[in-house]
């Protein structure tokens, strides 16, 4: 199974602190974010309606 980070693009399977939430605007897309892009507040895109954001 892969889990691949919104943000930078890395597998998050194994690693600890990671988040996978539906996108607050559309509530379709899956954003999944490592603990390192959390804590540096990068941006993620959802690949359903294109909305930005941390």
């Amino acid at each position: 199974m892969k889990l691949i980070c919104s943000s930078c693009g890395i597998n998050v399977v194994g690693q600890d602190e990671f988040v996978v939430f539906k996108c607050p605007n559309c509530g379709e897309g899956t954003i999944i974010r490592c603990r390192r892009c959390k804590k540096l507040s990068r941006p993620y895109k959802c690949t359903v309606c294109n909305f930005e954001g941390p």
